[in-house]
C-alpha cells in the first residue's frame, strides 16, 4: 500500500534519480529541498514520486516541482500526493507548468486547478513558456 510522507535527506539520492528523468520537471538542486515542504510517496519500499511546495503567505502557497518516476506514471501517485495539500481549507495554491506538458495540465485541471496567465519564456532547456495555474479550496 502506498505511503506519503515527509521527505528525509535519505530520499534525496531517489528524488534526484527521478527528477532527472523527467525533462520537463524542474531541475532543481535536490538538497534545497529540505528547506521547504517535502513529500514523498512510498511503494514497494521505493521512492515513487516527489512533491515539493512552499507557503506565500496567509493562506497561499506554491507548488514548486512535483515528480513521478515514468513507469509508475498514470497510477495515482501525483494525486495521492497533491490530496494533503489540497484539502487545507481556505487555500490558494499556484503552480507553473510547462506549456508543452498536456499530461501534466490535465491532471491539474481535473483536480480543480484553472489556468489563469502564462510566462513567456519562463523555462530553460528547452526555453518554453509556463503555463500559471491556480486552485482555491472554498
Amino acid at each position: 500500500m502506498p505511503v506519503i510522507r515527509r521527505g528525509e535527506a535519505g530520499d534525496l539520492e531517489a528524488v534526484a534519480a527521478i527528477q532527472a528523468t523527467s525533462a520537463e520537471a524542474s531541475h532543481w538542486a535536490v538538497a534545497e529541498y529540505m528547506q521547504y515542504e517535502f513529500s514523498v510517496s512510498v511503494e514497494a519500499e521505493k521512492i515513487a514520486g516527489f512533491l515539493v511546495w512552499r507557503p506565500l503567505g496567509e493562506g497561499e502557497c506554491e507548488v514548486l516541482n512535483l515528480v513521478v518516476a515514468p513507469e509508475l506514471r498514470r497510477q495515482g501517485v501525483a494525486r495521492r500526493l497533491l490530496k494533503p495539500l489540497l484539502s487545507h481549507p481556505a487555500s490558494v495554491i499556484f503552480l507553473e507548468v510547462r506549456e508543452s506538458n498536456q499530461a501534466a495540465r490535465n491532471l491539474y485541471k481535473s483536480m480543480g486547478f484553472q489556468e489563469v496567465s502564462i510566462r513567456r519564456g519562463y523555462y530553460e532547456s528547452p526555453s518554453e513558456a509556463a503555463i500559471v495555474m491556480k486552485f482555491h479550496s472554498c
